[in-house]
């Protein structure tokens, strides 16, 4: 069974920096893993996909609300997807969350629990 853990997140004033890590686990996770991608939950708002990855490929899709800002990666042998957000402003609060799309589903389908982002203004 595939689950995905986040972690990174934390308190940063306007113009600052974070890096998000989100470490999956499980057998089948190399084989079965489609994409990885970053959503944001803002205070009242939908979940929105902010970045993703194709994990057997290089292509990355970034919202244009991050692009140039935000940077996703990541280190296959650690099971490993980054996304570094730079320049960060106060419209990126909001509540972090890392899901993988699993082969032969066409959504994101395994969810962490999130990590708290808060960019003071």
């Amino acid at each position: 069974q595939i689950q995905v853990m986040e972690s990174g997140g934390g308190l940063v004033q306007a113009g600052g920096s974070l890096r998000l890590s989100c470490v999956a686990s499980g057998r089948t996770f190399q084989t079965h893993a489609v994409a990885v991608g970053w959503f944001r939950q803002a205070p009242g708002k939908e979940r929105e996909l902010r970045a993703s990855i194709r994990w057997n490929g290089r292509s990355a899709y970034y919202a244009d609300s991050v692009k140039g800002r935000f940077t996703i990666s990541r280190e296959s042998a650690k099971n490993t997807v980054h996304l570094q957000m730079n320049n960060l402003q106060h419209e990126d609060t909001g509540i972090y969350y890392c899901a993988v799309q699993a082969l032969g589903t066409t959504e994101y389908s395994i969810w962490g629990q999130g990590t708290q982002v808060t960019v003071s203004a």
